[in-house]
């Protein structure tokens, strides 16, 4: 059943004005979710939002340069530290005290920042599809140390399709070059539904009013975003989500976030990759909503 849903807008420095929609009963816990680099808030599928909107007031926000928020960085550049601070103007903007907040890639590393800066405003954190802003090793099972720097990177499937140039061909070449960026993003354990991502797309590009791919936050300024020591403090209920066919932050990666980060614990989704297809869905809400409510009372949940 859809869930009542509001759209504000908030501003977190002069000039910039963020998107936000609101989901579900108003008086329900709040919950952030804080979407990758050059995504929208739209890029939260329909469904998966619903469906944790059965328990909480969901919260999805267009970042800086994506969506119907403010195109701000070709004018007045910005640093993804600041992007952090954004999200937590959107709890601001929206008279929010503390959420759970749910990170996915770039927007995974935005969390930890927050998290560690400001942990009085989170009940919970989930990271997934990112990678640790900690210089403290990985260590093994087998005890073999690996330092951050020396973890698995980017496959080359991917890196391949993001050294390609991205040209205007007209809106349905766009959709097919986004549709297989999709493809490559969530591996090949699980089947991909062409279709279902071409309606994703084509949401996003009527929501944003264009369908120019937008570089701003590959062009961001990166520095200032480790958190080492405050991260390994940290005693906000932290969910890692392992995904096993993650290309852009594989394995050990959740596994490190896990160890260095105080108070984390991992779930695996199994044939998870880089994107929310609908058969992460459920096993991705239920995670979710077990870990949420285990912090609402308390308990680390199974």
């Amino acid at each position: 059943m859809p869930r009542p849903v509001t759209e504000v807008y908030v501003s977190p420095a002069p000039g910039i004005r963020l998107w936000t929609e609101r989901r579900g009963a108003p008086d329900a816990p709040p919950l952030l979710l804080v979407m990758g680099a050059g995504a929208c808030g739209l890029g939260w599928p329909e469904p998966l939002v619903d469906a944790l909107a059965e328990r909480h007031h969901v919260i999805r926000y267009d970042h800086r340069d994506t969506g119907r928020s403010t195109a701000a960085y070709d004018e007045h550049p910005y640093r993804l530290a600041d992007l952090a601070r954004d999200l937590l103007a959107v709890l601001d903007g929206l008279g929010i005290g503390r959420a759970h907040a749910v990170g996915l890639s770039l927007g995974g590393m935005l969390l930890q920042m927050a998290l560690a800066d400001h942990p009085e405003r989170f009940l919970s954190a989930t990271l997934m599809g990112t990678c640790a802003l900690s210089e403290r090793p990985y260590v093994a099972p087998d005890g073999t140390v690996t330092a951050p720097g020396d973890l698995p990177s980017i496959t080359p499937e991917v890196l391949e399709l993001w050294s390609r140039p991205v040209e205007d061909r007209g809106l349905e070449a766009e959709l097919d070059r986004r549709v297989e960026h999709w493809r490559v993003l969530g591996g090949s354990r699980l089947p991909f539904d062409a279709a279902y991502f071409r309606d994703l797309e084509r949401d996003i590009v009527a929501h944003t009013g264009s369908y120019a791919a937008s570089t701003a936050h590959a062009r961001a300024d990166d520095s200032g975003m480790l958190r080492t020591d405050a991260l390994a403090r940290n005693e906000v209920p932290t969910l890692v989500i392992a995904a096993p066919e993650e290309p852009v932050f594989p394995p050990p990666h959740p596994q490190h976030i896990a160890q260095v980060v105080g108070n984390a614990r991992m779930v695996e989704i199994p044939g998870m990759g880089h994107a929310l297809p609908p058969a992460v869905h459920g096993p991705l809400v239920e995670a979710v909503l077990q870990h949420t409510a285990g912090a609402a009372a308390g308990v680390t949940p199974a």
